[in-house]
């Protein structure tokens, strides 16, 4: 028999080293990831870059917005495409392109797994948010820089863009995983396409459009987002009721997906 003390059992477990990554870090992770997979996308960089382009090409170097009824006191027509394009711009990324691809990453199930990671839903939705900011900082670069080109003369009301871009994309954004999380791939595919053609054309965004159509266009997100980048760009002012809008929205689309929202698109 040994003379050796018998070992002191343990009184606690030691707890296991946990190899996650912090929130931020995951998150900017898929931001990182978000970014990429709109880059790649040759759908949504059409939508993102070679759409708008075109259309500020268009309408600044033909008489297209005479043809439309826009006003031909507001500015030069590259100032007035400028503005309209920059609207168009954060539509085509922050709405179409994100509806579509967050219906069809939930119908093949990939939102279903990074929702049951440590990146969880809500770290998701805001990893998206950001992804999109980036890229509609980057198109209104490029706007920008091909309108100066084009003889882009106007005072712009930098506060008055940042403001509007960051509340049409919130806005817009969280009613695109609204329609998203809520309807088949096919029909948020067929819906967000119409949605953003009827919008473009007559929902305010490119041109104000007159009489009621216009004072109801000015409630709903588009037609605001619309008002504020034209007040900005071409006024040189902040239209902070079109602000006051955009932010009702994104509160309304929040709140949408907070209880309807479904990661699971069996």
């Amino acid at each position: 028999m040994s003379d050796r003390p018998a070992p002191k059992a343990a009184t606690a477990a030691a707890p296991p080293a946990s190899n996650e990554a912090p929130p931020a870090r995951r998150i900017a992770a898929q931001a990182a990831f978000e970014v990429r997979s709109i880059v790649r996308n040759g759908e949504q960089l059409l939508l993102s870059v070679l759409v708008p382009v075109g259309v500020l090409i268009a309408l600044s170097t033909t008489r297209i917005l005479d043809a439309v009824g826009a006003d031909p006191q507001a500015g030069p027509r590259v100032d007035v495409a400028t503005a309209g394009v920059l609207g168009l711009a954060i539509a085509s990324t922050a709405f179409a392109g994100q509806a579509i691809a967050t219906a069809f990453e939930r119908r093949y199930g990939v939102l279903r797994q990074l929702a049951t990671t440590p990146l969880g839903a809500g770290g998701l939705v805001l990893g998206k948010l950001i992804a999109v900011c980036a890229v509609v900082a980057s198109q209104f670069a490029l706007i920008f820089a091909i309108a100066a080109a084009l003889g882009f003369s106007a005072h712009v009301s930098v506060p008055g863009v940042l403001l509007a871009g960051v509340l049409g994309t919130a806005s817009l954004v969280s009613l695109a995983l609204l329609m998203a999380g809520t309807l088949r791939a096919e029909a948020t595919l067929a819906g967000a396409n119409i949605v953003w053609v009827l919008m473009a054309g007559a929902g305010g965004i490119l041109i104000a459009p007159p009489g009621l159509w216009g004072q109801i266009t000015a409630i709903l997100p588009f037609g605001a987002l619309g008002d504020a980048m034209r007040a900005a760009v071409l006024a040189g002012t902040i239209d902070w009721p079109a602000l006051a809008v955009m932010a009702i929205w994104a509160v309304l689309g929040v709140a949408g997906c907070r209880a309807w929202f479904s990661f699971d698109g069996r």
